[in-house]
């Protein structure tokens, strides 16, 4: 079977320029002020030199995440407990969730910009589906009788990136991660067959 093709040095030189120029775009002016002629002249490329490495403004957003996802991805996949294999589900849950939101908050432009370009294939997206497969997974563990496709639908909505922006700037942070703990502690604490929520000790008992 024939090796993958290398990157031509100048076609990585390109690439690494044309994503630090967007991210430094992003950050001085906000994601609803930066075009791709502007990213071009900043990278000192030609704008048909950016389109062909990423197609269109969805492809450089998705390009950026992808960057920012990469060390995120290696630490659900192989990673220190609680992020990493290992943990009860719910722990690993609770932890990815807190991945995100951290990501989000210090990659805020980059997330609402990524976001507004990829609006129509957000759900369909392989950054949306492997986070929805890897909470859908964890919530089965923990859960098995619940809809676990949908509850993980509805946890990535909270983390929306209108919602994260607004409560980022409030200085609401805190306030999200909480709620969501809250909120999945509900979901996947067992239950007794009264349906009350089962404690550890009735559990190990």
């Amino acid at each position: 079977m024939p090796e993958p093709r290398r990157e031509r040095a100048d076609a990585a030189r390109n690439r690494a320029a044309i994503l630090r120029a967007a991210e430094r775009l992003l950050v001085e002016n906000g994601p609803d002020r930066v075009s791709l002629e502007q990213v071009a002249q900043a990278a000192g490329v030609g704008k048909a030199t950016l389109f062909h490495r990423f197609g269109s403004r969805s492809g450089l957003m998705r390009a950026l995440m992808e960057d920012r996802l990469r060390m995120l991805t290696e630490a659900i996949e192989n990673g220190p407990s609680p992020l990493g294999p290992g943990p009860p589900a719910t722990d690993r849950l609770l932890a990815f969730l807190d991945a995100v939101i951290d990501l989000a908050t210090r990659n805020i432009a980059l997330v609402a910009a990524y976001e507004k370009a990829a609006e129509e294939e957000r759900q369909a997206g392989d950054i949306y589906q492997y986070w929805h497969r890897h909470g859908s997974s964890l919530i089965t563990e923990a859960r098995p009788e619940l809809d676990a496709e949908l509850l993980a639908h509805i946890l990535l909505g909270a983390l929306h990136s209108d919602l994260v922006v607004h409560l980022v700037r409030r200085g609401d942070t805190d306030r999200l991660t909480a709620t969501l703990h809250e909120l999945v502690g509900s979901l996947l604490t067992p239950r007794s067959a009264d349906g009350s929520r089962r404690n550890d000790e009735d559990i190990i008992s």
